[in-house]
């Protein structure tokens, strides 16, 4: 930290401005990516091309007043409050199973129907959060002096947690939570028990859960074979892989792709990412993985600079609910793995999601705050 003239330390705190920078161009890329995928089915009903770019731009400014209240927040509040809000967001997760609050789109309860304001919430995207939140402060009571204790009540917090989940059904928050969980175990004490635990879980477990669901089914034999079934099971993988192709290197050009005219389902949410593969091209979608990884870069150092064990963990889990959904809705729009309907973080279409990821963002401000103002008082 740079001494002042008069030999006192600087404990002004001054922001790393990328950490909130790259979320905003991240959200004012999707924003574009909305307005452009949704113009010609929002002119049709509304007369206007711009209704869905609107909305998320709504919401992209409550979702910027949700930063600026977590960040407002000191991190012994949360500390001290993790377990009450973890409850909190369990019971909320439950509601969307309620007859008359719960919204089924897709086959799935998981959304909440809020009255008077035609918008859904999502409690799963909230219970994330939460989990992350609680779990790195039992893991900064000593986890690492029993490791084997540790692991046990992190498995029972995860299998509580999902168990609103799993009967909506949402199986992509559900392996969410459980690998973020993992990792912040990992990041603590070491691979040895998660790994156990993932070969358990990717051998029979989760076999299982794709078994007892025929639309889970669907979804891998799609990914393996798409082509046998390309009208159907495949239409939406293939047309993503159609919307990349299209786009090649430059793209077609912004408001110029094809496939959003009714080709390619889900074009301005879970497979945003192949809409920017065709009007942006490569490029455009290598600008956005770079713009994820530098921002992964600054949360990084963050959390090295961090000495305090909740709050070095929590930097871990909060940078990982933010990569994991990124990883795993490119791989599954790129065929890499069967699809799960995770969106694409600050870029897809949702209020609950936009809302959730600046929260993250406002918290990450304030655990780098804290952390600097700490070692300008320690040095």
């Amino acid at each position: 930290m740079e001494p002042r003239l008069d030999g006192s330390p600087d404990n002004r705190y001054k922001a790393n401005p990328f950490i909130w920078v790259i979320p905003l161009i991240l959200s004012g890329i999707g924003i574009l990516m909305i307005t452009s995928t949704t113009s010609p089915t929002s002119f049709l009903y509304t007369g206007t091309p711009f209704q869905m770019g609107i909305k998320q731009l709504q919401w992209l400014g409550i979702a910027m007043l949700g930063m600026f209240f977590v960040y407002s927040v000191p991190v012994r509040i949360w500390y001290r409050f993790s377990g009450p809000l973890l409850i909190l967001m369990w019971l909320l997760a439950w509601l969307p199973l309620v007859p008359g609050v719960g919204e089924t789109i897709g086959g799935a309860r998981r959304w909440i129907r809020l009255p008077g304001l035609g918008v859904s919430l999502q409690p799963g995207e909230l219970l994330c959060l939460a989990v992350a939140l609680h779990l790195a402060k039992l893991l900064s009571r000593g986890a690492e002096r029993d490791p084997l204790k540790s692991f046990v009540n992190t498995v029972i917090l995860v299998v509580l947690a999902v168990l609103p989940l799993l009967v909506q059904p949402d199986l992509g928050t559900t392996i969410l939570i459980f690998t973020v969980s993992m990792g912040m175990y990992v990041e603590k004490v070491g691979w040895r028990y998660p790994v156990i635990a993932g070969g358990v879980l990717g051998g029979v477990i989760f076999p299982l859960l794709i078994l007892l669901e025929p639309y889970r089914m669907r979804r891998v034999t799609a990914f393996l074979d798409p082509w046998a079934d390309p009208l159907n099971k495949g239409f939406q993988a293939i047309q993503g892989l159609i919307a990349f192709a299209n786009g090649g290197l430059w793209g077609s050009g912004l408001g110029h792709g094809f496939q959003k005219l009714n080709y390619l389902p889900a074009a301005y949410t879970d497979f945003i990412y192949a809409a920017v593969g065709e009007e942006l091209g490569l490029i455009g979608t290598l600008c956005i993985l770079g713009l994820f990884g530098f921002w992964i870069m600054q949360t990084r150092a963050s959390y090295f600079r961090t000495e305090d064990p909740f709050k070095s963990s929590l930097i871990w889990g909060i940078s990982l609910t933010v990569l994991l959904p990124l990883v795993i809705n490119v791989a599954g729009v790129t065929k890499m793995i069967p699809l799960t309907g995770m969106p694409l973080p600050f870029i897809s279409y949702g209020g609950t999601s936009l809302v959730t990821m600046w929260s993250r963002v406002g918290l990450m401000l304030r655990l780098e705050k804290d952390s600097w103002l700490e070692e300008g008082e320690n040095g």
